[in-house]
């Protein structure tokens, strides 16, 4: 790696790495953060469910103005987010009560934060094609590193200090970030004029026209994201049956997110040997394997193996989808592209929380695994269809 490649990388890696340590504060944490300030599991249902459907309206809206080539651009955006998350942490530091204002406050930095993920993506190939070049895939992966790291320590320091260390730590983590993206300045030289018949789709309409396979696969994505998400979220539920613990749902969740990391790691050279859409298929079908795994487990050690699918399923999933935006939509369209690719991972968790927790109160698990199972099979035929069927605009959108 040249040393002008790991100067780029090494600024990129800490504004992943910040942004994923705050998530994990805001997000992880969600739960814990809220019940100590008083919220009933309703209100924070009502809390989270509100900033996910806020953050599907907002992230093409904001990635629309971001395309239009003006003053808003992918720095500026993520700076005025990362300042909006740093002030909105330390009002939620001052607040001893009043859950209206925490209410409003945390909903509002929760959005935010969900609107700001697929523009850092987007600025990646923005700064690529500018020739600042950077190991998307190792900094995408450390980013999740470091989630995990932080959420591990994170959980014991509340232990320790009481639940505003995670205001604490967002203060922390935000500080530096807006530091590095003050200084991660493209090369103006180096910009890309706008093509002269180039047109963007803001649109929400003229954007599925345009790119109807795309969007076909966002629905698809939503299926997979569905049942990720139900198994993320209730992983406590479906291993109980199983004879397992917190401790063992721990270590289940903890080797997912660091089996990640040489999968996104290696994404540059995969992509070279693989096509996107087949990687994106590949995906799919891991997503498959791992939901009907963890249906069929009859112990813990089936469910370790369900769990490091995440290595084919979600690790492959992210870096293929932000390049497959890049390889198939115009210039003025990707960042649109990037936030429709997020929205998909935000609605499959919306609709997981508002089915599969009814499932489970009448069900059971084993019947919200059999839904989900369904619903991800489903996802697979449409990602297949829209993938390697449909022949549309979309191949033609670049050229």
């Amino acid at each position: 790696m040249s040393g002008t490649k790991k100067f780029w990388t090494l600024r990129y890696i800490i504004i992943n790495a910040t942004y994923f340590a705050v998530y994990s504060g805001i997000h992880a944490y969600a739960s814990v953060f809220l019940l100590e300030k008083g919220f009933s599991n309703t209100l924070i249902g009502i809390t989270l469910a509100l900033a996910n459907i806020l953050s599907v309206i907002f992230q093409p809206i904001v990635a629309g103005l971001i395309d239009k080539q003006g003053k808003l651009t992918n720095r500026n955006v993520s700076m005025a987010s990362t300042a909006l998350l740093l002030v909105g942490s330390i009002l939620l530091l001052l607040i001893k009560n009043g859950i209206v204002v925490i209410f409003i406050i945390f909903a509002l930095i929760y959005m935010v934060q969900m609107v700001y993920q697929p523009i850092i993506t987007a600025m990646y190939f923005e700064y690529e094609a500018a020739g600042c070049h950077i190991y998307y895939g190792l900094a995408r992966g450390l980013g999740s590193c470091g989630f995990a790291v932080v959420s591990f320590f994170t959980g014991r320091a509340i232990g320790w200090f009481g639940v505003n260390i995670l205001m604490i730590l967002d203060i922390f983590f935000l500080t530096v970030a807006l530091v590095v993206l003050y200084f991660f300045k493209k090369p103006k030289t180096e910009a890309l004029p706008a093509e002269k018949n180039e047109v963007a789709h803001n649109n929400l309409f003229s954007f599925i026209k345009t790119y109807p396979a795309f969007m076909l696969f966002v629905l698809a994505a939503v299926c997979f994201f569905f049942a990720h998400n139900a198994i993320n979220d209730y992983m406590i539920q479906i291993i109980t049956p199983l004879g397992g613990t917190e401790a063992q749902m721990g270590i289940a969740v903890s080797c997912a997110a660091v089996l990640e990391l040489p999968t996104m790691a290696l994404i540059d050279k995969i992509i070279k040997k693989i096509s996107v859409k087949n990687l994106l298929l590949i995906s799919a079908a891991a997503f498959l394997v791992k939901t009907l795994l963890m249906l069929i487990a009859p112990n813990m050690v089936v469910v370790y193996i369900s769990q490091a699918m995440q290595m084919f399923a979600y690790a492959v999933f992210i870096p293929a989808g932000a390049y497959f935006v890049n390889q198939t939509m115009a210039r003025l369209d990707q960042v649109k592209g990037q936030a429709y690719i997020n929205c998909s991972i935000t609605l499959g968790g919306v609709f997981s929380s508002l089915v599969c927790g009814r499932l489970l109160d009448i069900k059971g698990p084993h019947f919200m695994l059999i839904v989900s199972l369904a619903v991800t099979t489903a996802g697979l035929v449409i990602a297949f269809f829209a993938l390697k069927v449909w022949k549309t605009k979309t191949t033609d959108a670049k050229a």
